[in-house]
């Protein structure tokens, strides 16, 4: 077995998090980032490098796993379950840490990550003796020979470190100087060498990477599930390639989709808080006196918890289409996810904005008063400001003419509808989604980007599967969050006499 083998991923990471409150550690103080990153690759050790695949970890023992100062034992800062979480991802092993202040060695550590002295991580691991942990390759256009690590058999420890070098064993060098030699060998007598050609080494670019992850998802589909090679997993289920899912959620439908018009942040982890920003009329710059304190006067920012949930549907695929080599299977795939990321978005935001408290509006004057008294000035002045409602509350506004018959709406052609109201663009959304409630028509006006924050993972995940007798395709699944930034920046209305 080998020992003792330590690796720094050039883009591996290790951030400091700022105490907060309601931290459970003694000091609320944290580091945050990710030991190891998948296919990313290392330094030159020598006549080789070294990268690490997604499925490394899939069977790695992470129970006993330390976090370390510098690769240094006698320098402790957690262990699994005791002040260290792990998280594997689709990026790379994440971790989260606690910093305990009064440890001296543990105070100094996050002061070098805050100053950016210390910023590279490390880990500690072994392989399997049986050679099947590693793969050698060599580029044939490059000359560059590549061991992939295929599995890691135990992580005994993590380090944040300064230098990013890395210390080769004797069996990886031993590894590398058995590839070298067989392909001397092999050249003198004139035979092929059986040799895996590399293909996620550069200098492939991206766009030939994505091609390729296209093409192996197509032949994922096309042979029910059974071809997985090229594709990323996550356990048993396939990645589906960034580019089919990216146009999914960067301004597809964006004009019907009301999860595009709120907040939108990037997750790597299942939970945790994120930090937003929220207006607060009470916050200004205060004046100062020479050699006076600065008083308290920072922007108000909130800390949004989120839990990432798992939201999963079907995507169906004919036989005849996928038979049929003409036909564009992405884009096909791409076309019924975006319909479901769209409906799955829209319910979530409207279940979400119908938890408000409800005022009633008999007229449109007493949504005006709402509008002009409920509601921060600054928030309706800022970009997001805007009407929300259903078909039904549409036609009525729409319908609506003032005193000299002039239709009250006025033309916007920047909003969804083509309409605005009190200068406010209008959002109409499907009566199935946003039904009436006692013949009122709901409305609701605001500013959504400060009300609802969207979490999104961005990878989504499928199996292939035989839904019933008759039905087949995709089962897909997406990990995400919807929750309130700020409940005052959006007013609740029913519209109407009612019932």
């Amino acid at each position: 077995m080998i020992q003792n083998e330590k690796l720094i991923i050039n883009s591996s990471e290790i951030r400091a998090v700022e105490p907060t409150d309601d931290d459970d550690n003694s000091t609320g103080k944290q580091l945050e980032g990710y030991a190891l990153m998948f296919n990313q690759p290392s330094k030159d050790l020598g006549g080789f490098i070294e990268e690490i695949d997604p499925q490394a970890l899939q069977n790695t023992d992470l129970s006993q796993v330390l976090f370390l100062n510098d690769h240094n034992f006698n320098q402790p800062i957690a262990k699994v379950g005791s002040g260290l979480t792990l998280d594997v991802d689709d990026q790379g092993l994440h971790f989260v840490v606690d910093i305990d202040d009064s440890v001296s060695y543990e105070a100094d550590l996050y002061n070098l990550i805050q100053k950016g002295v210390v910023n590279s991580m490390s880990f500690g691991f072994t392989l399997p003796d049986d050679g099947s942990g590693e793969q050698w390759s060599e580029d044939p256009t490059t000359g560059v020979v590549t061991r992939l690590i295929t599995n890691i058999q135990a992580l005994y420890e993590i380090s944040a470190v300064s230098l990013p070098a890395y210390n080769a064993s004797s069996v990886a060098t031993r590894g590398y100087d058995s590839f070298i030699n067989n392909k001397k060998q092999n050249n003198s007598k004139g035979e092929k060498r059986n040799m895996t050609e590399k293909t996620i080494i550069k200098p492939e670019n991206e766009e030939t990477k994505a091609q390729k992850e296209v093409r192996s998802f197509e032949g994922y589909i096309k042979s029910h599930g059974e071809q997985r090679s090229g594709l990323t997993s996550a356990g048993a289920q396939a990645v589906i390639p960034s580019e089919v899912v990216t146009p999914v959620f960067e301004g597809a439908n964006a004009k019907q989709n009301l999860a595009q018009m709120a907040t939108i942040k990037q997750i790597s982890t299942g939970s945790g808080k994120y930090p937003i920003s929220i207006p607060d009329p009470t916050k200004f710059l205060a004046t100062k006196e020479e050699l006076a304190t600065i008083q308290d006067v920072d922007a108000s920012v909130k800390d949004v918890a989120f839990t990432a949930k798992t939201y999963a549907g079907k995507i169906y695929l004919s036989n005849e289409l996928i038979d049929d080599s003409a036909i564009d299977i992405k884009t096909e795939v791409q076309s019924q996810l975006q319909q479901l990321i769209l409906n799955t978005d829209n319910h979530n935001v409207i279940s979400l904005l119908q938890t408000l408290s409800s005022k009633k509006a008999a007229n449109v004057d007493d949504l005006k008063k709402i509008k002009n008294t409920e509601i921060d000035p600054a928030v309706l002045g800022s970009n997001g400001s805007m009407v929300i409602t259903n078909q039904d509350g549409y036609n009525y506004l729409d319908t609506l003419k003032d005193s000299q018959g002039r239709y009250l709406l006025t033309e916007d052609v920047t909003a969804q509808s083509g309409k605005a109201l009190f200068g406010l663009p209008i959002v109409v959304v499907s009566n199935a989604v946003l039904p009436d409630v006692t013949s009122q028509f709901p409305v609701f006006i605001g500013n959504l980007p400060q009300t609802i924050a969207v979490f999104r993972r961005q990878n989504i995940v499928t199996n292939w599967e035989q839904f019933d007798s008759y039905s087949q395709g995709l089962a897909v699944v997406y990990r995400g969050d919807y929750e309130f930034i700020d409940k005052n920046a959006m007013q609740y209305a029913l519209l109407g006499a009612g019932k």
